[in-house]
């Protein structure tokens, strides 16, 4: 496999180098978002992103499992909040490598005129943001450029650009995200700025990485990102929940994700809750 990403054209690179400055795409360190995509079998990965994903691979070779069981999760929750609980605007934090199909196309499917904000920090997202922006006649999608990590900024900047009513209710995904939020970052309150600033009747919907069922292998995922220069912190189902407190949590509440509203066909199933080593829920704003 090449070192190139091979939808990026020569101008495609160059344009947003420039907008940015040189490096910014940061080719020579290992990225979380295009590790996950190698998991996901994509090909928008560097070669040190490969010799990094495969570090992950040797440790925890059912990797590329969890993260299929996570991107079903996504799908069937959003599908969920469109489908039965009405949701009609969706925020999108930590969007990461799009991969049909993306937020919108599930949630506009159940939804024409649903309406989705994309938002991730990382500038290799922007150069595929044109797939992010092929919204229905009837909805709207949009992509705004902001760290999870100042949340007050974010949200100024998703008001300012995104294509949302911040006044009314919103399902905010904060999936495969708060993993890469340590403590030291206040992870709890940024999450709390986050869905503090919703509407009455908005929802919270998190998937996120434990150690619960292999500790050691977990803590040699760790050690290889955050060698890679990428800060992770896996956390336990009480510590997940709390990310909720204050939440109406859907049943079954916080769960493993394959256990979570399974559905026929959606994602891997016949696994142990090790290989999939992800906690996940969806709770209401009172």
């Amino acid at each position: 496999m090449s070192d190139e990403l091979p939808r990026i054209t020569a101008e495609a690179e160059d344009g947003a180098e420039s907008a940015e400055g040189p490096g910014r795409l940061r080719q020579d360190v290992p990225h979380s978002a295009r590790m996950y995509d190698y998991y996901l079998g994509g090909n928008t990965n560097y070669a040190v992103d490969r010799d990094a994903a495969q570090q992950v691979v040797r440790a925890f070779p059912a990797v590329r499992t969890a993260a299929r069981v996570n991107r079903a999760f996504v799908h069937r929750s959003a599908r969920l909040l469109a489908r039965t609980h009405g949701i009609r605007q969706f925020l999108d934090i930590g969007t990461g490598i799009p991969t049909a199909p993306n937020l919108h196309e599930v949630v506009q499917r159940e939804a024409p005129a649903a309406r989705v904000t994309y938002v991730d920090n990382d500038p290799i997202v922007l150069v595929y943001a044109d797939s992010l922006l092929r919204s229905s006649a009837e909805g709207a999608t949009g992509y705004v450029e902001a760290d999870v990590r100042d949340p007050e900024h974010l949200l100024d900047v998703v008001r300012r650009d995104g294509c949302l009513d911040l006044t009314q209710p919103v399902g905010l995904s904060l999936n495969a995200l708060l993993h890469f939020v340590p403590d030291d970052m206040d992870a709890y309150g940024v999450v709390g700025g986050l869905v503090g600033a919703l509407a009455p009747g908005s929802y919270l919907t998190i998937s996120h990485c434990t150690p619960d069922f292999a500790p050691d292998v977990w803590a040699a995922i760790v050690e290889v990102y955050t060698k890679g220069g990428t800060p992770l912190q896996v956390r336990s189902r009480s510590e997940v929940r709390d990310f909720f407190t204050g939440l109406e949590l859907l049943d079954p509440g916080v769960e493993v994700a394959h256990r979570w509203n399974p559905e026929p066909g959606s994602g891997p199933s016949l696994i142990s809750d090790a290989d999939a080593s992800l906690y996940v829920g969806v709770a209401r704003k009172p």
